[in-house]
């Protein structure tokens, strides 16, 4: 059976709206919400459900106006590529049909895919046409994160009933709720129909605040009193001296009484994560060297470059040097920047930077890089990388964002954290780690002083990258970092 993006079935005027493959690659999904039910009426490009692959989480439009007959896959259950999931009346009926539609937007379309057949695995959800399984229930879910936007405006709570607020309230709306992919996985998590909660957000956006307001029930302290911080991408670095942000639900998730155990379904992220760090650590040799560096210069630069007029509503953070400092040491050693072929028997230098940024965020770590960031000014490298971290803030990051990386920086510092020995992403040949910076006593021109220390710590496959290459890296990329004026790295 070939693999088609979107398939349709057309018996007596019904059609069934297959699991479209995004064009990256990846086998099933899980879905996460539907935004419509039996008896709704859907246009075209109407968006109908969301779903999560192994990737990103991503809206399906509906390819046909009509009304939707029934739901095939209830929420929470993974399917594969290719698995009718929706069964819509169009009023046409002609016969057994197959239409290719255009791949999903922002989803560009592999040239000559490699054809699969779809895997059948015990648990899934039947093809059409059998009775739908109840929805499986969802594990108890860690706090999570809170989603680092402004606060909500001061509102009343919310009525769970849908109906209006009294005089002067907001009714539910009868259209499509429009909220971000983490607050609808908020939603779901504590038991909220999005479709009754009111929204105080700019343009009738749904907050996380919103949900939380919804669902809250009475307690001896407020909310906002027990959120906990944001699970911070790599983009941040707690200040010299201050705490690192506190895990979303540490110290607050408690196990009902007499469970011992919980077990949790791996899927999503979590699932191509896991595949991913096995297939790396048993297939590429790795090895990890570790450097201090006196980041005081560096630290200092950073102010300097905020000040700028051309860093103006730019984010400009120590990690904005330290991905130049990597840029710097692919440029002079090119051979980092590289990947072993197995079948053909090859290293494959790469002559262009698609420089990964590790991110812990909601769904897990995901690892979107900024595309041919070799290229770019420190200016617009600043801005990707801060739309890089917003958008995997937001959970938005495509699978598209998340393909191609060539070498990665992973911020454990964000976490108060000193070093690690981080592990390649399967078809790089490096990764540096950069570690929190504090302040420590060291030697600066003959004389003790407290200086701003860093740790860096260089990961990369030894089938292709020598004690000796991976040395120079590193080295090259601290001594950048220790004077980054004197090697023309902010200024040139």
């Amino acid at each position: 059976m070939s693999q088609v993006n979107q398939v349709s079935t057309a018996q007596s005027g019904v059609r069934h709206f297959r699991l479209p493959d995004v064009g990256e690659g990846l086998v099933d999904a899980e879905i996460l919400q539907w935004h419509v039910k039996p008896g709704d009426e859907v246009a075209v490009n109407q968006v109908i459900c969301e779903v999560e692959t192994a990737k990103a989480a991503v809206e399906l439009p509906c390819p046909w106006a009509g009304t939707v007959r029934e739901l095939l896959v209830p929420e929470g259950r993974t399917v594969d590529v290719g698995t009718p999931i929706i069964s819509v009346a169009t009023g046409e009926d002609d016969g057994d049909t197959e239409v290719r539609e255009k791949p999903l937007v922002g989803y560009g379309e592999k040239a000559a895919a490699t054809q699969r057949r779809p895997r059948r695995r015990p648990g899934r959800a039947p093809a059409a046409g059998a009775p739908s399984p109840a929805a499986e229930p969802a594990p108890a879910p860690a706090a999570v994160p809170a989603e680092p936007e402004a606060p909500a405006a001061p509102a009343p709570p919310a009525p769970s009933n849908g109906t209006a607020n009294g005089a002067g309230g907001t009714a539910t709306p009868a259209g499509p709720v429009l909220a971000k992919p983490p607050v609808r996985k908020l939603a779901k998590d504590l038991g909220v129909d999005l479709r009754t909660v009111t929204p105080t957000g700019p343009g009738g956006i749904v907050t996380r605040e919103d949900v939380r307001r919804d669902a809250a029930a009475p307690a001896s302290a407020p909310l906002e009193q027990r959120e906990a911080t944001p699970a911070a991408p790599a983009a941040d670095q707690p200040a010299a001296g201050q705490a690192a942000p506190v895990p979303a639900g540490a110290g607050e998730a408690r196990p009902a009484p007499g469970v011992r155990e919980e077990r949790i379904p791996v899927r999503g992220v979590r699932k191509h994560t896991a595949a991913a760090m096995v297939r790396s650590a048993f297939t590429a040799p790795h090895v990890t060297e570790f450097l201090q560096v006196d980041v005081t210069k560096t630290v200092k630069a950073v102010e300097k470059l905020k000040a700028r007029p051309e860093f103006a509503g730019v984010k400009v953070s120590p990690l904005l040097l330290v991905a130049r400092a990597l840029l710097s040491a692919v440029r002079r050693y090119p051979g980092i920047n590289a990947a072993w072929d197995e079948d053909a028997q090859e290293i494959v230098v790469k002559h262009y930077v698609n420089l990964g940024i590790a991110a812990a965020t909601e769904r897990g770590l995901v690892v979107p890089n900024v595309k041919d960031a070799h290229a770019m000014a420190l200016p617009d490298l600043a801005r990707a990388l801060q739309s890089l971290t917003e958008t995997a803030r937001a959970g938005a990051a495509t699978p598209a964002d998340m393909s191609g990386g060539t070498i990665t920086i992973t911020n454990v510092g964000v976490f108060g954290v000193d070093a690690g020995t981080p592990i390649l992403n399967p078809g790089e040949a490096a990764i540096l780690a950069f570690g929190q910076i504090r302040d420590l006593p060291w030697v600066h021109k003959g004389e003790l002083a407290v200086r701003k220390v860093t740790t860096l710590s260089l990961s990369f496959d030894h089938r292709l990258v020598d004690g000796e290459l991976g040395s120079r890296v590193l080295r090259h990329v601290g001594a950048v970092l220790e004077d980054p004026k004197t090697t023309a790295l902010v200024w040139g």
